[in-house]
């Protein structure tokens, strides 16, 4: 196709006229599998994103819907499966319940450091490593017990462990510093 050339090539125009044809089927494909148009909006600003970014990768033979409808595709998927995680393990990590001494200061400061723990360990490591770190931390697995249960060697669970207290102090250590 002579516009994807153009698009290789860092044409805006030739881009712009892409984006105003295959936009609207972008977000109905988009909006029947989220029922959100403000993600589905989202989700088609990112594909056309993507695509520019990687403009210089571009076949002028290849389809431009078939390319844009597999990026927004692999995007709808990505977001679902995160927002399901999330709805997965919405509160699996555990409020502690504050004495009637605690001070009211230290208990906000407590609550926003669990939520940035939380936050940290539902969105940043990947769904084996959370696993493996909230049976470990949370549930006093041993490595050996984690390992039976998810059918993995003590050497993965110990380097899950390890990526995920790693991940921990890097962003402990950034809200800290």
């Amino acid at each position: 196709m002579q516009l994807m050339g153009r698009v290789r090539d860092s044409d805006e125009e030739a881009f712009r006229v892409l984006f105003d044809r295959y936009q609207p089927i972008l977000f109905r494909q988009a909006l029947f599998h989220t029922r959100q148009a403000d993600v589905s909006h989202d989700i088609v600003q990112e594909t056309f994103a993507r695509i520019w970014e990687h403009r210089g990768t571009l076949r002028p033979h290849q389809s431009f819907l078939a390319l844009a409808l597999k990026v927004s595709g692999n995007l709808v998927r990505d977001m679902v499966r995160h927002r399901k995680v999330r709805e997965r393990l919405e509160g699996e990590v555990p409020q502690p319940p504050l004495s009637e001494g605690d001070d009211p200061h230290e208990a906000l400061q407590l609550s926003m450091l669990e939520d940035v723990l939380a936050g940290v360990i539902n969105e940043e490591l990947g769904e084996k490593c959370r696993t493996v770190f909230l049976l470990s931390r949370f549930e006093g697995k041993t490595n050996r017990e984690i390992a039976e249960l998810l059918d993995i060697s003590p050497k993965t669970v110990e380097n899950q462990i390890n990526h995920a207290l790693k991940v921990l102090r890097r962003r402990l250590g950034k809200r800290g510093g």
